[in-house]
């Protein structure tokens, strides 16, 4: 909602919103731009993907979803 009807034209215009964000309780968000170079195309084992804890959310949930830690 921070965005809604601003053209996305820089990094920062993305950015500052979301560290603007807070909850009603106090939790702050973080964000910033990361300028890494990833690989490409890098592909991971059946067994690895099958054990990253994803649950997708109901809107979207192809773009939405969220992946809670590996607690052993």
């Amino acid at each position: 909602m921070n965005w809604r009807g601003k053209p996305l034209v820089t990094y920062e215009v993305i950015v500052q919103p979301v560290r603007s964000t807070k909850t009603n309780a106090g939790l702050k968000a973080f964000a910033m731009l990361d300028k890494k170079h990833y690989e490409k195309g890098k592909k991971f084992p059946d067994e690895q993907m099958a054990s990253v804890h994803i649950r997708k959310h109901a809107l979207h949930p192809a773009w939405n979803h969220t992946i809670a830690p590996n607690i052993n």
